[in-house]
């Protein structure tokens, strides 16, 4: 298999890499997300993963940067193409429970809340004009932006928000054994609640029932100068059809193969009822030589923290294949 699923072959001079950090309350629901040993952890994963890339460790707890089954975590990936490249990156906290603990562009906003109650992201709009702020920013000093996201949760509330605009997403999950059925749940209670609601915007749909990382990206989309790749799967998808449904240019989206070939969701046919080009990563993990990394080929984790963005970025800037996965194979195995 290819390294990456089709060559995007943009120009730039100055690339960059950002991820947007935020947390809502549904990944605290048992079984909803992996993301974290607990449910209530999760909570705290934006932090720790934030932590790992921008400082090479975890400094904020003592647990290692893998699951209780030896899977590494995406942000060790990321880590490594940052060392690999040279890149410093940038984190936007879009509302964090917890207080960030590493450099971060703060957008002064609240955590998401359970769309089953109300609206989950009140200030959508007002995050939505932040993020145009952000993209007017970052088009000073870079012509080529990869951005993720950490947000324990949010393939839930990225279901929410597709089916709401009315594509019938099934969406991947950190779990080897993708919780469907609690997932559907939580969508069902949310889409109740928004029939009763006037018909909106995009952004209102964002702001009953997404998160606060959606708006976010999708205002940056709007006034960035450059390329921009969304880098994750159903997650960035969701951002992908709001910024459809607003009429603005619609940016790339690039995952991992392990969310593209995740039997349990339909990355393919939503970027396709989308209109957004998706690329992917196959970075062979099965033949690394890691037990750990060999688990991303089982659907263990797949993606996070703009990992298969971020392995992207490095082969765009001219690192072949191999060295990539030498940095990732060293990176992990430095971890235990």
């Amino acid at each position: 298999m290819p390294f990456i699923s089709d060559h995007p072959l943009p120009r730039f001079t100055k690339p960059a890499f950002g991820s947007i950090l935020a947390n809502t309350i549904l990944s605290t629901v048992p079984g909803i997300s992996g993301a974290g040993p607990t449910a209530e952890k999760t909570l705290l994963t934006p932090i720790l993963d934030s932590e790992l890339i921008g400082q090479g460790a975890i400094t904020s707890t003592d647990g290692k940067p893998n699951t209780p089954t030896g899977c590494p975590t995406p942000a060790a990936i990321t880590r490594a193409m940052m060392e690999l490249t040279g890149i410093v990156p940038v984190f936007i906290n879009a509302g964090l429970v917890h207080r960030p603990t590493v450099p971060c562009v703060d957008l002064y906003s609240e955590p998401g809340r359970d769309p089953r109650d109300g609206d989950a992201v009140p200030g959508a709009p007002l995050l939505f004009e932040r993020g145009e702020w952000l993209g007017r920013l970052l088009s000073q000093w870079s012509d080529l932006l990869v951005l993720g996201e950490c947000v324990p949760g949010g393939t839930t509330t990225a279901l929410c928000v597709l089916r709401a605009l009315g594509y019938p997403a099934r969406v991947s999950s950190s779990f080897p054994e993708n919780p469907v059925a609690g997932k559907e749940e939580v969508c069902r209670g949310a889409l109740v609640r928004t029939r009763s609601l006037p018909v909106g915007s995009p952004l209102t749909i964002v702001q009953a029932t997404g998160d606060p990382m959606m708006p976010v990206a999708a205002g940056l989309c709007n006034t960035y100068r450059g390329k921009v790749f969304l880098a994750g799967g159903t997650q960035m998808l969701a951002v992908a059809a709001v910024i459809k449904e607003m009429g603005m240019r619609l940016p790339s989206v690039v995952t991992t193969c392990y969310v593209r070939d995740d039997p349990t969701a339909n990355v393919g046919e939503m970027a396709d009822a989308i209109g957004v080009r998706m690329y992917s990563v196959d970075p062979g993990f099965g033949t690394i030589g890691h037990s750990g990394l060999a688990r991303y080929c089982c659907g263990e984790v797949k993606e996070g923290m703009g990992a298969g963005g971020a392995m992207m970025l490095a082969y765009l800037m001219g690192f072949p294949p191999d060295t990539i996965r030498d940095a990732i194979f060293h990176t992990v195995s430095s971890y235990g």
